[in-house]
């Protein structure tokens, strides 16, 4: 029996759901109404919010840990600091950002036995986000500094240099546009194509499978600057540092968990 079909006299609570703004993903009221002939009187009496998504995010030292968690909070969710891989078990999304080497994000991950907890998060099929280096470590392999560590494996391709060309400096360091050649990604639902986002980087991923780019970015020569395939998503780029656009886009990923 629903809340407005139960007609008794006696007074009873109810939950009915509400939309807030980040930072809040939702709030329901406890309702207490005494019922009369027809339509009861309803009384809200207090808010509570509904419990936020569990987001893992995958500590192996990285430098910006801490702005991705504070982003993340303040887009709603529940951010979990992960250095072993037995809090990933409640998770309902995991993060793994970096900044710095290829090889020091491999090894350090496979030191902490997360690399292959982060396989197996992704086969799982929760919502899963690399960002910069994270996203580079979703590749098979990195021609960085005479790389030999092997990435995670999960798309077929590998991480290159920008090419060196007259006026263009490397590391790329600052703001570029995105051109978006999957509107369809979730990641990118109310983000305008065009948009400018942060970017801190001298090397990018080459993916085997172009169906897998999300986004293009121009520099010096056009690069996939994220990629969407099922569960996982990744960017290149910084949405941490990217101000509304960035939080859009973290928006939109801790909604999907």
């Amino acid at each position: 029996m629903s809340f407005f079909q139960n007609r008794s006299s006696r007074r009873e609570e109810a939950l009915f759901p509400l939309k807030f703004e980040p930072p809040h993903v939702g709030c329901y009221g406890v309702l207490k109404s005494p019922h009369t002939r027809g339509f009861p009187k309803v009384e809200i009496v207090c808010l509570r919010p509904y419990p936020a998504p569990v987001i893992a995010l995958l500590d192996y030292g990285a430098g910006n840990l801490r702005s991705v968690e504070k982003a993340l909070i303040k887009v709603g969710a529940d951010v979990r600091v992960m250095t072993r891989p037995d809090g990933l078990k409640d998770a309902r999304a995991a993060v793994l950002p970096g900044v710095g080497a290829f090889d020091d994000c491999v090894n350090a991950l496979r030191r902490q036995e997360l690399l292959e907890a982060a396989r197996e998060f992704i086969a799982g099929g929760r919502p899963f986000l690399g960002i910069c280096v994270g996203y580079q470590a979703l590749f098979e392999r990195s021609e960085e500094f005479n790389s030999c560590a092997a990435g995670l494996g999960v798309f077929a391709g590998k991480v290159v240099r920008f090419q060196e060309r007259p006026g263009l400096k490397i590391p790329q360091i600052g703001w570029n546009q995105l051109e978006i050649t999957r509107p369809d990604c979730p990641l990118y639902r109310g983000v305008p194509n065009g948009s400018h986002v942060y970017f801190v980087h001298s090397f990018f991923p080459q993916p085997a499978d172009p169906s897998i780019v999300a986004t293009r970015t121009e520099y010096g020569a056009h690069f996939a600057s994220s990629i969407w395939w099922n569960n996982v998503f990744a960017t290149q780029f910084h949405p941490e540092k990217s101000q509304k656009v960035g939080l859009q886009l973290l928006q939109n990923f801790v909604a999907l968990a």
